[in-house]
């Protein structure tokens, strides 16, 4: 059977192949809605496919979106990658995902990669942006769009929560409470401070104690982001003498690993022990008890990101605040703080 080609489809229809490719391309210029409807119905009954490898050879753009993201086995990260597919399918994108596992050699081959499939734009959650990413980013003068973190190597458009004021809310919620303090589980030392949420984390809730007037000396203890790590630290933490009667967590996911921990030690939350968290995955309302976290709304986060990639305004020049788009967070209570 003879391939189906745009010019059957004009053919059919009884208009021009120009036509029909703004109906298939829904643009540049707008089609008559009598005429759109003549061109579907040829396209449908013809069976015609765009032939999309030949359509981004002639644009040098092609129908993707790339996100590089640290960790989509964690839960926050997979439901953001979640968000981003949604919004970028509501636009006609699809998207190609890169996991770095918070390496930042793998974060530059997937940069190089993308750029190099001619991606419509490239959208980067970094959990450390190098100076060879930054590099990689300005050779091949992509649009990119920075999503949850903010690393300071590239001043790019950045979608991001307000790490520092939702983790104030987690702990003076903690504080309010009653408890004589509240411990922090942040990430590790190498953690860079700049642009990084765990970091902004860290800074809410020592801002928020002290506003308190409560020492922050000795509370901050280190974690890896995930949960397993999360329950190691835990487990020696509860079962030592020093035990906090309260615990903000950076992330939900290390909140999950405290609650599990503080299961195996037989520590009754919120009774003997409070615990709150930031994220707000879909787990966190799941847990045992369920876990009060901080929330910012990521389907909207995604959305942005996604139509910031796509802006042919993306690159015209701004101040850092008009490039910056911030999403407010919100505390959701639930039972692990001791709210019933």
């Amino acid at each position: 059977m003879a391939k189906v080609t745009r010019d059957d489809v004009a053919r059919l229809a009884g208009t021009s192949t120009a036509v029909v490719s703004y109906v298939i391309n829904n643009g540049p210029r707008p089609v008559a809605p009598a005429t759109r409807e003549r061109v579907l119905a040829a396209i449908k009954e013809l069976g015609y496919r765009p032939d999309r490898v030949a359509q981004a050879m002639a644009s040098r753009r092609t129908e993707l979106i790339g996100l590089i993201i640290p960790d989509a086995r964690q839960p926050f990260f997979g439901e953001m990658a979640h968000a981003v597919e949604q919004a970028a399918a509501d636009r006609g994108k699809m998207v190609l995902v890169g996991n770095t596992d918070y390496i930042a050699e793998r974060e530059v081959h997937y940069l190089r990669a993308f750029l190099g499939m001619r991606v419509s734009g490239l959208i980067l959650v970094s959990h450390a942006l190098n100076d060879h990413a930054a590099e990689e980013i300005e050779a091949w003068d992509a649009r990119v769009v920075l999503l949850h973190e903010r690393p300071e190597a590239i001043d790019d458009v950045a979608v991001v929560t307000d790490d520092i004021g939702g983790a104030q809310l987690a702990t003076r919620h903690l504080l309010e409470h009653g408890y004589e303090y509240v411990a922090c589980l942040g990430g590790i030392a190498e953690t860079p401070v700049v642009g990084d949420p765990v970091s902004d984390h860290v800074e809410g809730w020592r801002r928020a104690m002290q506003e308190a007037g409560i020492s922050t000396q000795g509370r901050l203890f280190e974690a890896l982001y995930n949960r397993y790590d999360a329950y190691e630290v835990a487990l020696r933490l509860l079962a030592g003498p020093d035990r906090p009667p309260a615990i903000f967590c950076s992330t939900d996911d290390q909140a999950i690993g405290v609650l599990r921990a503080a299961r195996e030690l037989r520590i009754d939350v919120p009774g003997e022990l409070a615990v709150a968290g930031f994220d707000d995955v879909k787990e966190a309302a799941l847990t045992d008890p369920p876990l009060t976290t901080i929330a910012s709304d990521r389907s909207a986060m995604a959305r942005a990101a996604v139509d910031l990639v796509l802006d042919d305004g993306l690159r015209v020049a701004g101040s850092r605040r008009e490039r910056l788009k911030l999403f407010p967070s919100r505390l959701v209570v639930r039972r692990s703080c001791g709210c019933e």
